[in-house]
């Protein structure tokens, strides 16, 4: 993989442990709460799934980190198409701004993978 490629699917993973850490341990602070347009009380009320959501996006950040570790062309293509299949789940039935924050960094990624072989 070139270094364009490797610096774009670790920014990838870098969002993901992000967002791991907003949906494991910040999701009911008033930020995270901004940020995904919660109140307090729905925020409390889905704790558990929010932090089930998170530890998936740590699953997507690993694979992620895992192919770049490896040097594993696969596991990195598997790894960003689950990102990019993800968003586009996540901006059909949460909100569109998913598309900008996960997708489009995936894709860019993806494209830049695939250039690079």
């Amino acid at each position: 993989m070139t270094v364009v490629a490797d610096v774009l699917v670790g920014l990838v993973a870098l969002i993901h442990v992000y967002i791991l850490v907003l949906e494991m341990f910040l999701w009911t602070a008033p930020r995270t709460r901004a940020s995904f347009g919660t109140t307090a009380e729905l925020a409390e009320a889905t704790r558990t799934l929010a932090a089930n959501q998170g530890l998936y996006n740590g699953f997507l950040a690993a694979a992620l980190v895992w192919g770049l570790i490896a040097d594993d062309f696969q596991l990195t293509l598997f790894g960003l198409a689950c990102v990019i299949i993800a968003g586009l789940y996540g901006a059909a039935t949460a909100t569109k701004r998913i598309l900008l924050v996960q997708v489009l960094p995936g894709v860019l990624a993806l494209a830049a993978l695939l250039l690079a072989r």
